[in-house]
């Protein structure tokens, strides 16, 4: 996954989004999370995780700025909207940290899985765990399956022919480094070499200027890129098991305790909870095949 840098014009369209909001408030979203106190055991105390957090008495928290529906609403984490936002939020009442508690840190996106010491501890930012990346950060078990879905031109051809023999034949672009660009070269192998761009935002332009036929991003991202400017989330592919995990710092040991925070939140029903009310619209496009 990439962030995605988006025209002024779909910066609109999300004020109008977060200004309705999600059916939820900010307060709803952890109320049916058990608050800390050893829920996650006597290793997972706040008291116990002091000796590994950045800053005694704090979560630090980064993300990307800005952030984006259906992730987060309005810019602003601390507002405890969008899934990542929720499930940010819930993790850190499982650890036993108060709202107020919770402190974010900015990091960019491309920045966030470089080797090296962290001045955060744990990045949420629809991060896919890659083993390249695991050799010198250190992920949690995923948070979110993450499926890739394909973005194309309301009325360009790809919507009219997308068999398997078809999808190889078409003009491909994407964001450098990332697993999309690394979909298309695996999955669909196209005749033609992918062209590479900088940002996603790059890579939509190329599209509405007709420079590429297609492109891929995550089934989320590519329904709310797909929501203006005469594009279309066209389907979704099969899962590969890409996924998204919180990121740590090399070798970081609160990652056993953020573990056990997901875990218990996916048993819990409580991600599930999220997904219905922040990914649902996002999600159900139809599966095609690469």
């Amino acid at each position: 996954m990439r962030r995605v840098l988006v025209a002024a014009a779909v910066l609109v369209s999300v004020a109008g989004l977060a200004a309705c909001g999600p059916t939820s408030t900010s307060s709803e979203t952890t109320s049916s999370v058990s608050s800390g106190g050893g829920v996650l055991g006597a290793s997972c105390t706040n008291a116990a995780i002091q000796k590994y957090v950045v800053h005694k008495g704090q979560l630090r928290i980064a993300t990307d700025d800005p952030v984006y529906v259906p992730w987060f609403y309005a810019n602003r984490p601390e507002n405890r909207l969008g899934y990542e936002a929720a499930t940010a939020y819930a993790v850190a009442q499982l650890l036993g940290f108060s709202p107020s508690e919770v402190h974010w840190n900015y990091e960019p996106f491309d920045e966030s899985y470089a080797p090296g010491p962290k001045n955060f501890d744990f990045d949420i930012n629809e991060i896919s765990v890659t083993a390249a990346r695991s050799q010198v950060v250190t992920f949690s078990v995923g948070y979110f399956n993450d499926n890739q879905a394909l973005v194309v031109l309301k009325n360009g051809p790809v919507v009219k022919n997308h068999s398997p023999a078809a999808l190889k034949k078409y003009v491909y672009g994407d964001q450098i480094g990332t697993t999309s660009l690394a979909y298309i070269n695996q999955y669909i192998q196209p005749t033609t070499q992918p062209k590479v761009y900088s940002t996603l935002n790059d890579v939509k332009e190329a599209l509405t200027t007709n420079q590429i036929q297609a492109f891929v991003t995550d089934t989320p991202t590519a329904q709310y890129i797909a929501s203006s400017e005469g594009t279309v989330a066209l389907g979704q592919f099969p899962s590969t098991g890409e996924h998204f995990g919180l990121l740590l710092q090399k070798g970081d040991q609160l990652v056993t305790c953020l573990d056990k925070a997901i875990e218990h939140l996916k048993t819990t029903g409580v991600l599930a909870h999220y997904e219905q009310v922040y990914l649902k619209s996002y999600l159900s496009i139809p599966t095609i095949k690469p």
